[in-house]
């Protein structure tokens, strides 16, 4: 009986843990979180071009087939997402440490509003435009390799493939690995 009422009591805040189904995504409680989980496509698997077009963060049009032949590192964030803003720093180290090896960085800012997702910018400074995802659709030209969690880091080849994935935030140390890999296989 008195473990009965204990769980009686403590009903309320369980409950209180979980998100509801239609809940807003602009806040930091309710997002899918990934689990580290990181695919590397075999080149002989890989699907389509992806056709990523938008808004920077800026205001300017971005197509990401300005950078067909260079392996393209997208990553999913939203400046309501805590474990973007700790990988924030890992990505700008290794996009500067790649800059110069035909790897460019691409930020896909997802369902967030422009002034936060521009303060989120300006404070981690990662050196590499962002575009603007107001309300995900965008993150469907990925298919079925696309981002199931935020973040997600997708790795495109030098053809626009997806090569590989990362749900949920990444490291200096897999993004490495990942980059690595698909530089040598283009």
């Amino acid at each position: 009986m008195r473990r009965f009422f204990i769980v009686i009591l403590c009903l309320p805040f369980l409950v209180g843990c979980g998100s509801p189904a239609n809940s807003d995504s602009s806040s930091e409680t309710s997002f899918v979180a990934g689990d580290g989980t990181m695919t590397l496509i075999k080149k002989v698997d890989r699907g389509d071009q992806v056709k990523l077009i938008g808004q920077t963060l800026d205001g300017e049009l971005l197509d990401i087939a300005v950078f067909q032949g260079k392996v393209v590192v997208v990553n999913v964030w939203a400046s309501w997402c805590g474990p973007c803003r700790s990988e924030a720093v890992e990505l700008a180290n290794v996009s500067k440490e790649f800059l110069n090896r035909g790897v460019q960085f691409v930020g896909l800012n997802t369902r967030d509003g422009l002034a936060a997702a521009k303060a989120f910018n300006n404070r981690f400074d990662t050196g590499y435009p962002s575009i603007r995802d107001k309300d995900g659709t965008l993150t469907l030209a990925f298919g079925n390799l696309g981002p199931a969690a935020t973040p997600t880091t997708i790795v495109l080849d030098k053809e626009g493939r997806v090569a590989a994935r990362v749900l949920g935030p990444v490291t200096e140390s897999q993004l490495r690995i990942l980059i690595n890999a698909v530089l040598e296989d283009s």
